[in-house]
C-alpha cells in the first residue's frame, strides 16, 4: 500500500510538471522567423538566409518552424535571383550599346568579352529563377 501512495505521489508530481508550459522548439524560433520575414520584406535577401541557416542548427526540433523557413528560403532566393537578373540585364544592355560606339577595335572586343560573360551570367540566373519557380510549384 505504501508504495502504491508512493508511485501515486510520483505521478501526481509528473504531472504538475508536465502541467508546467513550456516553451516548444517552435514557440522559441518564431521571434527568428519574424526577424526572417521582416528581412525578405526590406529586401535584405543575404541576411535572412543566412539567418535561416542559423535557425535550422539551433532549432532542429522545430517543424513548423522549418516548414515557414523553407518557405522564406525559397521566397528569398527568388527574389534576389531576379533582382540579380534584372541587375545583369541592365550591365548587358548598356555593354551592348557601348560595343558599336567604341573608337578602336582593341575596346570593342573587350565590350565583346564583357557582353559575353553578362550574358552567360545573365543565362545562369534565369535558370536558377526557373528552378525556384518550379520547386515552389511542386515540380
Amino acid at each position: 500500500m505504501k508504495h502504491l501512495t508512493t508511485a501515486a505521489a510520483a505521478l501526481l508530481a509528473m504531472a504538475a510538471l508536465t502541467a508546467c508550459h513550456s516553451a516548444t522548439d517552435d514557440e522559441k524560433a518564431q521571434p527568428t522567423i519574424e526577424r526572417i520575414e521582416a528581412a525578405v520584406a526590406n529586401g535584405d535577401f543575404r541576411s535572412a538566409l543566412d539567418s535561416i541557416v542559423i535557425l535550422r542548427d539551433r532549432f532542429p526540433k522545430a517543424t513548423q518552424a522549418r516548414r515557414r523557413a523553407l518557405e522564406l528560403w525559397q521566397e528569398a532566393s527568388l527574389l534576389e535571383a531576379q533582382h540579380e537578373v534584372a541587375v545583369t540585364d541592365s550591365a548587358l544592355q548598356a555593354t551592348i550599346a557601348q560595343i558599336d560606339k567604341a573608337p578602336t577595335l582593341l575596346e570593342q572586343n573587350m565590350l565583346r568579352n564583357k557582353r559575353d560573360s553578362l550574358q552567360a551570367r545573365y543565362d545562369a540566373e534565369c535558370g536558377v529563377v526557373r528552378i525556384i519557380k518550379a520547386k515552389q510549384n511542386g515540380k
